[in-house]
């Protein structure tokens, strides 16, 4: 490589250390307010360079994983579940960190409107399953009536009872018409979950992750708990069941979390056609136009 061909190895290796940076970004976001001595858990159990390794080898595989998807049309629907602050949402975004949003895409539903109470209830949730080629992520899903729905009284207790008769019907539906479901609980205690929302009421960058709901589901602790072992009980069925991800441990937990999805595709590395750079085009007519001063973003940083 040279700079005859546009780039030389030190550009290049500033490329591949700005990627690895995305995910040191995220890593430091997670760890501003986590000391090692504050950890319920004793701190991560997982040596940090181990950790960025295995994951980036894993997010290699979730390449291979949505090559594959599109080549052969899959359809992939993935339910991330668990208590508020149980890090369902740091997982997804390890996930799809490298993916194409056109192929994987998260869907995090609202509160449902005063016209989709009046809906089926799943229905607003079909509307965003995957076509064929397509991975969606659930951030939590269609149990919210086995869980804030029943515990907070947001549906009555016929809904709710309909639901836990009628989720594995529905379930068997969609791997019926192909799709491939993966349910995944992620797991904290008591303790750890009251020490990630301290550290967000102190983070004034997270303090928005904390609404009264949250906050309530913190008081109402073993009423959730009672509802999530309902929920297991009733909905873990054998061609729909769930996977309890043990996630005190942050790092573990993604790491395990995405190692499980990969094993449970039969995903085949697809082969790729060798990628070569078109060369450049001049036209001796051509003159680039200087940009205006004033269209410029001021230079603050070097």
């Amino acid at each position: 490589m040279n700079d005859e061909q546009g780039f030389d190895i030190h550009r290049l290796r500033d490329e591949l250390l700005d990627s690895i940076d995305e995910e040191l970004e995220l890593e430091l976001d997670d760890i501003r307010f986590s000391r090692d001595d504050e950890r319920t858990d004793g701190g991560s159990g997982i040596d940090r360079k181990a950790y960025f390794r295995e994951l980036l080898e894993l997010q290699r595989e979730l390449v291979k994983l949505q090559n594959w998807v599109e080549e052969t049309g899959a359809k992939i629907v993935v339910l991330f579940e668990g208590r508020d602050a149980a890090g369902k949402g740091g997982a997804i975004k390890r996930i799809t960190q490298r993916l194409n949003p056109r192929v994987c895409r998260v869907a995090a539903l609202p509160a449902p409107t005063e016209r989709e109470k009046t809906q089926w209830y799943f229905q607003r949730y079909v509307a965003h399953l995957p076509a064929a080629g397509e991975m969606v992520l659930f951030d939590r899903s269609w149990y919210n009536r086995a869980g804030v729905e029943r515990v907070m009284g947001f549906c009555t207790d016929k809904e709710y009872e309909e639901f836990l008769h009628t989720v594995p019907v529905f379930e068997n539906m969609l791997i019926g018409s192909g799709i491939y479901l993966l349910k995944y609980w992620f797991s904290i205690t008591d303790e750890e979950q009251q020490f990630r929302f301290r550290c967000r009421i102190n983070d004034p960058l997270k303090q928005w992750k904390l609404s009264p709901m949250d906050l309530e589901s913190r008081r109402r602790w073993e009423q959730y708990t009672i509802a999530k072992e309902i929920m297991l009980e009733r909905t873990h069925v054998e061609h729909a069941p769930w996977w309890i991800i043990e996630a005190v441990d942050k790092k573990s937990a993604r790491l395990n979390c995405i190692h499980h999805l990969l094993q449970q595709i039969p995903y085949q590395e697809v082969p790729q056609p060798e990628v070569e750079l078109p060369p450049r085009k001049h036209n001796d007519d051509y003159e680039r136009k200087p940009v205006p001063d004033q269209m410029v973003v001021p230079r603050v940083y070097p």
